[in-house]
């Protein structure tokens, strides 16, 4: 039995490079994740690492019909508690990285908009 090869549109293949280029920086520059980790979240570490490997996956994930809408509704799942970050980060000078508040304020309306494009691929 021959499969028919699905071609999507080369943006879903942008957004899926984006992921595991994302989780890749996890394992190149682990300290830039670790600064910016909750204090009451516990294992920085491993967090950093689960969340790396979470990006590939999903990102590879994303490329192939059999997993394409499972990694949607998984990056849509890790972007929304990914706002935990991003709303640490608003809680003070030290959280914030040295990033200025308002590109921190940017990002949680950019979180949504990254949700809403993967939540748009469901329909390919």
């Amino acid at each position: 039995m021959i499969s028919k090869i699905i071609i999507y549109p080369y943006h879903l293949y942008l957004m899926a490079a984006m992921y595991i280029f994302a989780g890749v920086m996890h394992f190149i520059k682990p300290k830039a994740y670790l600064r910016i980790m909750p204090k009451y979240l516990k294992n920085h570490k491993a967090l950093v690492a689960i969340s790396g490997l979470a990006e590939i996956a999903l990102g590879i994930a994303l490329c192939f019909p059999a997993t394409k809408n499972w990694a949607i509704y998984g990056i849509m799942a890790m972007l929304l508690v990914f706002l935990l970050v991003h709303f640490y980060m608003l809680s003070g000078e030290k959280a914030s990285a040295g990033v200025p508040k308002w590109i921190l304020v940017l990002r949680i309306p950019l979180q949504f908009g990254l949700m809403f494009w993967a939540y748009s691929y469901l329909i390919y």
